[in-house]
Order: structure tokens, then sequence, then C-alpha cells
């Protein structure tokens, strides 16, 4: 063996050393925030968020549907007490799964704690993992649920932010993950050591040890309750706690499980049993004059394992470069060693563990699997390159699409431009080298100081660089799943500039995708000036799962006044990926390669906010070797853009069209796959054409089966609900509500108690209910006041003077006591033994009869003539409220889920007992006579109605409870029909058919803003999905029908539907099927789709003239102006099933469903007004901060869509 081999095999075992004695890192945490939709505790210190679980949670010999997370770094089973009650005082009264209990604070802006549910396979492998390693000898389990929850930078409570020395405040992060099955639950711990900065916080004027472990809190006894099982997984020590990076119970350092609940029995928390760590690699001693030599380039790993960079020196030498390489090394007993680092995250050794045959969906459609003694690898086929787990076609130009956060200070200003999902576009001409990048929303008060970055995008050109005979670009060897961390020093001011990219392969677009996170200062460049880049070089340096490269540039900066400024830069970047050891794509790799970027162009595009770079690229020999003059490799060959270029002897070559591509290398063009062959993708499945490929998929109710190319049927999840088959309480006691998968959940409606599954009435006849001298009866779920004998009121108010009612003086206020009878023609109410109205009323010398309200106004269209009587409803029998009601024409609804209906001068509502319209149970809700109610909409939070009405164009609303309608929007509307509310952003959203927009404002109708002016004819139905933050409506144009969406923000706006319609008069969208409908007064067809789809299938046909519409679980309710009735239609059989008509026959126009509990879901405006000073608006990734459109000098701060 060589020195230098020996050399090689030392940098290999040092590395196992350094590995085998490190903890994790932050990078090693299971993934968390807003990338991966989790949600956001509330700013600030002792804040607690209920979780509504899909799944629940086995803890001790409990079961929980809920849990309880809170700042101070716990999860509690119940609601937690004041901390002042617990912090030093432990255990608590209540059950706590401590990850790191302490004093905790998140208000100043950089600790957060995120937390999500989360079902998916990647998570949930994941936390099977760590479960089955820490329990080697039970057999393995399959969690089917996981809660993660991550403390990120949370610092100690009361401390300041700097001490006043220079340094930064101490910030923990740790993170929880509750693994469950149906029989057991696991609580996974994992501290990563460059996350642990203190292990104590100061109580009451004390430092406080911070505790780690499980307490099921009071168990009640027979007589008394007593403290329940507490596991202490720390001591009072704080090396207990700095412990808890170091040493383990699950094999993998800082990495701790308990199993904290079986069913059906439990005996105690129960650890992991693996608390010894890998076995350290003993480093060989090579010769000593190897040793100078072989630091002379390497990365050198410090005490605190930072990875260093030497300088480069001075171009123009022969480099001799001996990088850290890989030599073939198999272990007795293969373990992933992890180099430590704070921003590298690098499995030393990478094995694939299992075989082809259960795990060939991993590798690329494009590529082979191939079996070896300590696992797999995927090789890419002839005509593909890429490590086998992505391969893309040789020739073809190559896209990316991304997005960029984070905050980048400019000069020495004190407030940061932030980075809020900015768009990022890339465009690779792989066949010579070219590649383009633009970023866009980039403000000019940052854009011409980003300029010297141009590679910022330049690692797209790494990736598919034009490569020199021999040498290999990114993409050929590590594929395009990898994380590059970047940092710029800028000199001489020493700004620094972090860029941290995820790439995360090729999507189903077959464009990369990537990540991009920038935070730093960057220095000033002049607004106006230009910046121009030398052609340049970097070195990269190749290991095992590693590739660094370091570089010094120059920039030149020419300002608008002609002067010209030279500035430098130091440039420093680690790759790091996972590899199979067997690959194809490492077999040939050189431990350096050289790329060459030249012909740089950078220029900010102020008028459009946007950034653009384009440069050329080239991978070859870092000595440069002898200039290769064929076209092949010097990029000037004439073949098409989707076509190899071949190279033949010295100066020849030919042009090959790239795999998917036709023609002759000059000319190419696209087959389509899906015309030539349309059975390609098999039964049930639908073939799409893209350029150069295809893609295949499953019709709707189908799924890929195991071998990932044959679609099966689906097996879609039962809702219980919908079906039938759940076991909660009957529904006049209890509320079922479908949580997606096979789960729901069960909860008692208002005036009982349980907890769903059995509801027991509540006793509300407590005293003080009802008046002294009245008598109180409980029913189920309400109760009512009934005076005493010889006492005359309401319950709530009695009195033995009987007061005269409405009725009664009206008829007195006509009658003259003891004198002449009233004179001919004069008409005198009737009053029934109560003393109300009589509800039907005649004129005693005309014979006319009409029916009349509680309040005795005639109601139109009923009266009849001489000789016959109308049909009126009695109004004594309406079912007295739970309590007293302000006005007479407001009546409080019911417990349980109603329809909300609009017709002329009236709400009315008719209960849903299931899905059946309990149409016996009809009332009106409001009364307001000489108005046209358009729209109606529900506030399942205030339980508060809201209508438009166009006769005197406003917005109103009012308690369904009872109380005063209030007008909430009175001006600047002409005709507002559409109306729509975010129960979670606690705002409304309305259409203006005259004004022709769609505006949005706070529930209380102050911050107006207009966000949808243009474009628009007769705007009417109005939706919103606040969870996903998308609005939808409908426009009725005769002359251009159409359904369209956008963010709630008015962003982002397209057309889903605008062929085949009439007139679209009515939208709804079911967030469980997540399908929107419409009914369609032109097609007389009621139509759905699933928005992100872009599916449409038909429900029913030969409506009449249907106007408003709304869902409920399985069933569509509308309303048909030519019936005068609202019709009950079966989504899934496609038929009608019910029709109801009011007593009143006149047109019924909006329609809502009234939730007995708001639906399920959050959205980032859910909590703390989503941070925005003003209007908080939802998006699918976040939410944007708007100001009204008055917001002149009202400190208003607007960010757009993110988080």
């Amino acid at each position: 063996m060589g020195w230098q081999e020996q050399g090689w095999l030392l940098c290999a075992s040092f590395l196992g050393f350094v590995a085998s004695v490190q903890s994790i890192t932050r990078g090693e945490l299971f993934h968390y925030g807003p990338s991966v939709r989790d949600q956001l505790l509330e700013a600030g210190n002792d804040h607690t968020h209920r979780v509504e679980l899909d799944k629940p949670v086995l803890f001790y010999d409990g079961t929980f549907d809920s849990i309880f997370i809170n700042t101070n770094g716990f999860v509690a089973t119940a609601q937690s007490t004041s901390e002042s009650t617990y912090l030093g005082n432990m255990p608590p009264k209540f059950g706590i799964i401590a990850a790191l209990l302490g004093d905790l604070d998140t208000s100043d802006g950089v600790g957060k704690v995120f937390f999500r549910q989360d079902s998916s396979p990647d998570v949930l492998t994941q936390a099977a993992h760590y479960i089955n390693r820490a329990f080697p000898e039970d057999d393995e389990v399959s969690p089917t649920h996981a809660v993660v929850i991550t403390w990120v930078n949370v610092a100690t409570h009361g401390e300041p932010q700097s001490r006043g020395d220079g340094i930064e405040k101490k910030r923990n992060t740790f993170q929880l993950v509750i693994a469950s099955l149906e029989t057991a639950s696991y609580a996974i711990l994992l501290y990563p050591r460059d996350g642990m900065q203190f292990s104590s916080t100061p109580v009451q004027g004390s430092n406080v040890v911070m505790h780690a472990g499980f307490s099921k809190g009071l168990v009640r006894g027979f007589l008394f309750s007593s403290q329940g099982p507490y596991y202490r997984t720390t001591t009072d020590d704080e090396a207990s706690v700095r412990a808890l990076t170091e040493e383990t119970n699950s094999g993998l350092r800082g990495i701790w499980v308990y199993e904290i609940g079986t069913s059906p029995y439990f005996t105690n928390v129960a650890p992991g049993e693996v608390t010894d760590l890998p076995t350290e690699a003993t480093p060989q001693g090579p010769p000593e004059d190897y040793e100078e030599a072989a630091n002379a380039r390497r990365p050198v790993y410090a005490e605190e394992q930072q990875v260093q960079y030497p300088p480069y020196e001075s171009e123009g030498e022969q480099i001799e470069v001996h990088p850290i390489q890989y030599q073939p090394h198999q272990p007795d007993n293969p373990e992933v060693l992890v180099v430590d680092d704070p921003d590298i995250n690098v499995d030393v050794f990478s094995y694939n563990l299992g075989t082809c045959a259960s795990n060939r969906n991993k590798c690329s459609q494009f590529a082979d699997c191939r079996d070896y003694s300590s696992g797999y690898c995927c090789n890419c086929r002839p005509g593909f390159y890429g490590n086998g787990i992505q391969c893309v076609a040789e020739g073809k130009p190559q896209r990316m699409n991304g997005k960029v956060y984070g905050k980048v200070y400019v000069g020495n200003s004190p407030s940061p431009v932030e980075f809020t999902s900015n768009d990022l576009h890339s465009y690779v001409v792989v066949n010579d080298g070219r590649s383009y990048v633009a970023i866009s929303d980039i403000p000019y008060t940052l854009g011409p100081s980003l300029q010297p970055l141009s590679a910022l995008g330049g690692v797209i050109g790494w990736a598919f660089a034009l490569e020199q005979p021999g040498f290999k670009n990114g993409f050929s060897i590590i594929g395009g799943e990898f994380t590059r961390q970047a940092e710029v020093t800028f000199l001489p001011g020493n700004e620094k500039l972090t860029i941290r990219q995820e790439f995360k392969g090729i999507d189903e677009h077959d464009h990369l995708v990537v990540s991009t996170t920038l935070e730093g200062r960057v220095p000033e460049v002049p607004r106006g000036s230009t910046v121009q880049i030398n052609p340049y070089s970097d070195i990269y340096q190749y290991s095992n799962n590693l590739i660094t490269s370091s570089s010094t540039r120059e920039y030149v900066v020419s300002s608008t006044d002609g002067t010209t400024d030279t500035r430098t830069f130091q440039w420093r970047q680690t790759i790091t990926f996972q590899s199979c050891q067997h690959g194809e794509s490492l077999r040939d790799m050189k431990p350096t390669q050289m790329l060459s970027v030249d012909q740089v162009f950078v220029l900010y595009d102020a008028n459009n906010n946007l950034i653009r770079f384009a440069m050329s690229n080239k991978i070859g020999d870092i000595n440069g070797g002898q200039p290769e003059d064929n076209p092949c490799f010097t990029g000037r060959h004439g073949c098409d853009t989707n076509a190899i270029c071949r190279p033949g002897q010295e100066t020849q070559f030919t042009c090959q069209c790239a795999a998917g591509f036709s023609g002759d290398g000059r000319t190419c063009y696209d087959i389509d796959e899906c015309g030539e062959n349309p059975r390609i993708c098999g039964s049930h499945a639908i073939c799409n054409n893209q350029p150069g490929t295809f893609r295949c998929e499953c019709e709707d109710g189908y799924q890929f089966g195991n071998d990932g190319q044959t679609c099966v049927e689906a097996n879609r999840p039962v809702d219980a609900c919908e079906e039938g088959t759940h076991n909660c309480d009957i529904p006049e006691r209890a509320q079922c509500s479908y949580s997606g998968g096979s789960s729901y959940i069960c909860s008692c409606l208002p005036g009982f108690i349980g907890d769903g599954r059995v509801c027991q009435d509540i006793d509300e006849c407590q005293p003080g209910r009802c008046h002294q001298d009245a008598v109180c009866y409980n029913t189920q779920g309400s109760f009512t006041c009934q005076c005493r004998p010889g006492y005359y009121g309401d319950g709530f108010y009695c009195s033995q003077e009987r007061t005269k009612t409405q009725c009664e003086n009206h008829r007195d206020s006509l009658q003259v006591p003891r004198g002449p009878r009233p004179p001919v023609g004069q008409y005198i109410p009737t009053c029934d033994e109560n003393g109300a109205y009589e509800p039907m009323q005649c004129h005693g010398s005309t014979g006319h009869c009409w029916c009349v309200g509680r309040n005795g106004q005639e109601i139109p269209g009923t009266r009849s003539g001489p000789g016959s009587r109308p049909m009126c409803i009695d109004n004594g029998v309406v079912p007295p409220p739970v309590g007293p009601t302000t006005r007479p024409d407001v009546h409080p609804l019911p417990p349980g889920t109603h329809l909300l209906f609009a017709q002329s001068g009236r709400i009315e509502h008719v209960t849903l007992e299931g899905y059946v319209m309990k149409k016996s149970d009809a009332k009106a809700v409001l009364h307001l006579p000489e108005k046209v109610i358009i729209g109606v909409a529900y506030d399942c939070v205030e339980k508060m109605v809201y209508w438009t009405e166009i006769t005197s164009p406003s917005i109103s609303k009012a308690s369904i409870h009872g109380g005063e309608p209030i007008a909430v929007i009175r001006s600047d509307v002409d005709s507002p029909e559409g109306i729509a509310i975010d129960h979670l952003g606690r705002t409304m959203f309305w259409t203006d058919s005259m004004k022709d927009r769609i505006e949005v404002a706070s529930l209380d109708g102050s911050q107006r803003r207009v966000i949808i002016d243009s474009d628009l004819v007769n705007p009417r139905a109005i939706i919103t999905d606040p969870p996903n933050g998308n609005l939808y409506w409908a426009d009725w144009n005769r002359d251009a029908p159409k359904i369209e969406t956008s963010y709630m923000d008015g962003s982002n706006r397209r057309v889903l539907v605008k062929d085949d319609l009439g007139l679209p008069n009515g939208l709804t969208y079911d967030s469980q099927s997540s399908l929107l409908c419409w009914a369609d007064a032109g097609t007389h067809k009621m139509e759905c789709t699933h928005p992100g789809h872009g599916d449409r299938r038909k429900i029913m046909e030969g409506l009449q003239y249907p106007f408003g519409i709304t869902s409920f679980g399985k069933n569509i309710y509308y309303t048909d102006w030519r019936r005068d009735a609202v019709i009950a239609v079966d989504r899934h059989a496609g038929k009608e099933l019910d029709e109801f008509q009011p007593q009143k026959r006149t047109k019924i126009y909006g329609i809502a469903t009234a939730y007995a509990q708001c639906p399920s879901g959050q959205n980032y405006c859910a909590v703390n007004n989503g941070g925005c000073t003003h209007l908080c608006l939802a998006t699918p990734t976040g939410r944007s901060c708007k100001c009204p459109d008055n917001a002149v000098g009202v400190g208003c701060v607007e960010t757009d869509s993110g988080y």
C-alpha cells in the first residue's frame, strides 16, 4: 500500500472517529417550519394551544383526543395551570410530557414553537426507525400518526436580548415527536448539541434546573386525589440536562425514545434499551512525511468541528490536492456515522439497506436497480445521467423552480429586506453549459446590491455544467437531492451573507425544485449602478458525501457618475448529499474538478423588480490541461437545445436528439408518447405528454399499486359521520365531525355534557335562573321558565299585575268602554287567551281575512276574499327560547346544524336531523320587512348571521341567539350580492355587481379593501376556503360566464371554469372532499370539480332555476326560483332527495349552512392576527398583511404572501 493510499485511509478513519463521538445536529431533526405546513404557537411566555387530534394519543392508561402545547417546553393532556404552580414545583397536577420544561419565552420574534399532525410516510418511517432501534428485542412497530412539536431558538423569560457585553442571549432548540399506533404511543425526544445552550431558567429570583420527564398528574381516589406516577429523565443537577445531547437510550446520541402509553394494559413508562454508542474507530498513523502534504488542501476539522478552509495559493502553479477520499471498507455491523457540524450534515458511510425487490420504486423510472451484499444501488440507463434516484435525459434542457426566504440587511441599514416566498426560476441549455436565473419581487432597496452574487444561482450551473472529457457535472454525480450552504464574506467591511439551498429533486413536471434561504448583510451598491463580474474558476473537492469549494472573487461596480470601484468577496461552500457506495456515478469520480465560469451577465430590472443572472459553465481539469477544440466541449456546435453533441475525431461531431425527441439533431421535435401509444399507461390511467417524456396518472378513484405503475382501485377513506357507522351519541345530543382518513370526532351539543359518545343533559335549572315567582323546567338540552299561578310574565320576570299586551292595547284603544259600538268599517284586532294576536285576523264588515305575525303586521300575500280563509301559522307554537329575546322578530336557533335561507324580507331556517330537513320545525330567524335580501353567510365562531340587501344597499349581521340587527357596511356599495366569511381570519368578503369588484373587511365593517376590481361583469356567488387560504367566485356575465379563484389577498388569480357555463349563480366548497360545486341556471346543471386537479363531473341536470347553493356532508342543498323551494341532492348518487317549500311562496335567494361547530382546520391568521397590524389574509403557504384602502397615517405595515 502506498503512502497516499494510507493517507486516504487515515482520513476515512479520522472521519469515522469524529462521527462516532458527535451528537445529532439541528439539521437532523424531523423537518419543521412553514415549508411543511407547521402551525405556529402564539409568541410570548406561557402560551398554550389546544390541538384536536386526528387519532388519539395513549398516555399512561388514558386515551386523549386532544393535547395542549405550551411555550415552556412541554405538552399537557389537560389545560395547564398558571406557570407559577409548576415552575420549580414539579410534578404538576396535570398530565405532562416535559421535553425540556423551564420558564421560556418567544416574544422577541426569534424564538418560535412549531407544531403539526403528520401521517406522511417519510415522518412515520423515520419515527418507526428510531422506535425499533431503541427496542431491538420487541416486535417492530409501524406508527400510523405523529405529532411533531419543535421549540426553536427559545430563550429564558425575562432575560434581555443582549447582556450588554455583545454576547447574544442563549437559546435552546429541541423537538418532541409523539408517534402512535392503535395500541401504543411513543415519545421521541431529540436534543441537538448545536441547539442546547442553557440548562436552567430564572424562577422567582433563583435559577431552577430544567426538567424532562413524564407525569400522569393527579389521580382521583374515592375520598381524595393523590399524585400519580412521575418518571424523570433528568435530575436537579444541570449536568443531567447537558447529558441529553451526549447520551442516549436509542443507540443514537441525543435521541431518546420512551413508550408512554399502551392499551389495553399499562404498567409504566418504558425507556429505550440501547444505551451503548457505536464503537469508535481507531486512527492509524501514517508516515510522517505524508502529514504535511495531506493537510495542504484538506478541510480542517477544528475543535468545535467547524469546517475551515486554507486559503488558495496564487494561480500559475500546478496545484497538488489531497482530498478526503473514501476507501471501501464495510464494518461488521453497518451504522450511519455522522460528522457533527452546526452547518454540515454528512453521512460518512451511507448504506442503502434492503433489496431491489422491496425498494425498486425508489429508483428513477429511467434507472436499473442492482443488489449488493450491503444493500442495493440505482444506476441510470444509457441515454440518461444522474445518481440513479434522479435521472434525466442527456442533452435535454433543464429547468429549476423554487422559493426564496430569509432576511438581508443592506449596508448600514438597521432594517432587513425580507424574502417571503419569492419565486426563483432557472433554465439551463445543457449541451453548451449556458444557465439563466431570475428571482422576482426584489425591491430597489436590495436589488442593485445583490448583483455581485451571480453564484446565488451558480449551483445549477455547476449541476448541469458542460462536461470536458473524463469529468462529470454535479447532477451526474449526486443527482438532484442535496443541500448547499455557502458563506460570503465581503471585504474590507467583513459583511457576511449565508446562503442555504435545499434541492429536493425532480418534480412531476420534470423540474428541479429548490428552497433558498438568505440571512445576513451585503454592502450597498448604489441604485442605478451596474456590476461586471469577470470570468472565474472554482475548485471543487469531492469526498464520499461531501463536496467543498472556496475562492476569492472580484467584481467592478460602475456608478451612474462614471466612476468605478473594484471590490472583493470570499466564497466558501459545502454541498452534502446521500450516495450509494456501489453507484456508477461515484465509480469514476475524480477527487478534484474545476468549474470554469465565463460570459457572466447580471442585471437588476427595477421596473419589474427582477434580478437576472446568466453565465456559461464548464467542468474540467483543475490544471486546465490541453484546451479542447471539439465543438462538443466548447459549446459551439449548433445542435438543437434538445440534442446531445457526440464528439468525433479532432473537430468532428454529430448531433443526436435527446431521449423523447426526434429529428436530425440540428432540429428536434417532441415525441408524443401518449398519442403514439394510447395504452402506454395501462388501464384506469391517464397519459399526459410532457417535453421529452410523459407522465401517467391514475383516474379518480384509483391509485398506483405497489409496483408504482399499475392503477388499482383506491381504498377510499370511510366518512363514518356520513355513512352513519360512527359511535357518537344520537344527533339530538351529539355532533359527529369527520376529520379525514377514517377518523372522526364526537362532541356533545350545547346543553349536554360528556365525551361525545355518551352525552347527558345539563340541568340548567340552577337557583336564580328564572324569576323567584317562576318555576324552572329542565328540558333536553335547554330549559323553560313559567310564572306560577296568579303571576304573569315570561318566566324571567313575573308580576301579579298582568300587563296588557300589544294586541290588547291595540284592541282596547279602538273600543270605548260603555259607549256606542265602533263605527261600521272599523277593523278591531282579535287577541287569544294570552293576549297575543290571533294568527288570522278578519275585518268584521268586509269579510276579508289575512295572516299576521307576532307583532300584528299583515303578512303580504295572505289576504283572502269573503267566504274563504287563509292557512295561517299559529304564532304561539314557537318553543320557548333559552334566554330572553331582545326583539320579537329574532328567534334563537335550537342546538344542531341548520340551513339558513333568504326570502324577500326575511331569513328563515330549517333544522337538519342528520342530513334530513325537519320541515315541520322551519321558522323565521329574522323579519326585515320591505328588504330584498340576496346573500346569506354564517360565522360559526360568534354564531352570527350576515346578509346583503339591495333595497338600501348594505351588509348587516345579527346573532342567531337573538338581538338587534347591526349594519356593518352602509356606504360605497351599490349592489352587494354574494357574501362569505373567513371564520379563522375574522374577515368577510363580498361581491358588488354594479361596482364590479370584490372587497374584504373586518367583521365589524372596518378595514375595507378592494382586492379584485378588473375583468368582472356580473360577480355574484363567492365562497372561502379558510384553511387553505383560497377564495372562489362566479361571474354570470352572459357573454363570457366563468368561475375564478385567487388567494384570499387577491393574488394568484386564475380562471377555473369557463367552458359550458350559462348562469353560474351559486357556489359551495366542501372542505372534507375538497370539492367546489356550482348550480347553473343557464345549463340547468349542478357540477363539481377539485380546484387543484382540473377534473369536472356532472352531479345532476334538469334543474329549473337554481340560485343559491350550500353543502353539508354528502348532501348539496340549493334554492330554486321556479319551484320556490329548498332542494336536497345526494352528491354521490346524483339524485334529488327532498324538497322544502316555505309557507311564504316567493323567490328564495341565498342559502348557507349554520354549523353546530366550526369546521376543522387552521391558517396563519387564526393566531394573533398572523402578526399583522391590520388585515391578515390567508394564502396556501402563509398569509399576506394588507392595509385598508383608507390606511393613510395609521401605521399599517404590509407584507406579501408568506410567513
